[in-house]
């Protein structure tokens, strides 16, 4: 099964330079990622969101239990 999962980030360079990207699964579950360039920093948190998603489901608010005769 494949499906496709939007997830809203915020994006900040730090005062070293580093890159760092987090986002929120849903409240209180969360992802973070960071590289030396945007870009990076923005794959970093795609993976991180990955194992997350995996480790705990997807968001609640964005499945849908239907039963059908």
């Amino acid at each position: 099964m494949s499906w496709t999962q939007h997830v809203p980030y915020v994006l900040e360079q730090d005062e070293d330079g580093v890159w760092c990207a987090s986002a929120q699964l849903r409240p209180g579950v969360g992802a973070v990622g960071d590289g030396l360039t945007a870009e990076a920093a923005v794959e970093d948190l795609r993976q991180a969101l990955i194992a997350l998603i995996e480790e705990v489901g997807p968001s609640p608010e964005l499945t849908v239990t239907v039963d059908v005769a």
